[in-house]
């Protein structure tokens, strides 16, 4: 590839330096990103995943390069991918009925380990490529998404049923009629005895058509209130 670089892709104390200190740069801007906007994880944690990945890649190279070591040099290397995950679950948050937020920066946190990777194993083009991708879709890409997005938005109602023999006519005529995200079938909030109650996420073009289901669903035989919930 690029012959400039052979140098420094030999295990040396000077490569070592520098892929760690690529590895931080990379991925302390992918974090500045990330906590400028309030994510769960930000600058030192992301340079801390991978300056981690970093040094577990050149780990694996020594003991097999300079130690001599018959093995795998990446073989640790895999370990870090999966075990990413663990620190990832910890940024996902579930919110009121079931949404979900901290996909993206879990996504992220994974990338960012593959990028440590590739500065460790000394994949410099890799890990700056990967890295301008990641912080492209932090960016960039998220308008876009919000573009997107924005031209549907979700609601989500919470209706109670006062008869049980009804839950079947409801929750099928909701499948039916409003092809809903998520939908349960939920103990109900206001504790009265015989009453089960509903949760369902459904797509509304505006606030006049949200509120316009919402009476709909109301009036269902068998619906003793329907409400939108948070």
């Amino acid at each position: 590839m690029l012959d400039f670089l052979d140098p420094i892709r030999e295990l040396n104390i000077i490569s070592i330096i520098i892929r760690c200190l690529l590895a931080a740069c990379l991925s302390g801007i992918i974090g500045m990103q990330r906590g400028k906007h309030g994510r769960a994880a930000g600058l030192r944690t992301h340079i801390l995943v991978s300056i981690g990945a970093t040094l577990t890649a050149m780990l694996g190279l020594y003991t097999t390069e300079i130690l001599g070591y018959v093995s795998d040099p990446m073989r640790l290397g895999a370990q870090v991918i999966s075990g990413i995950g663990f620190l990832g679950v910890g940024t996902i948050l579930i919110k009121g009925d079931a949404k979900i937020t901290g996909l993206t920066t879990a996504a992220g946190l994974w990338a960012t380990a593959s990028v440590g990777l590739a500065c460790g194993a000394g994949f410099y083009e890799g890990a700056i490529i990967v890295a301008g991708i990641v912080l492209l879709t932090f960016t960039i890409l998220i308008k876009v998404e919000f573009n997107i997005n924005k031209r549907v938005k979700q609601i989500y109602i919470y209706l109670e049923i006062s008869d049980i023999n009804k839950v079947a006519f409801v929750v099928n005529h909701i499948r039916d009629n409003y092809k809903p995200l998520s939908l349960q079938v939920i103990p109900s909030r206001s504790n009265t005895v015989g009453y089960l109650g509903v949760t369902v996420c459904i797509n509304t073009a505006n606030l006049e058509d949200g509120e316009d289901k919402i009476k709909k669903l109301e009036s269902l035989d068998g619906v003793s209130f329907a409400v939108e919930s948070f």
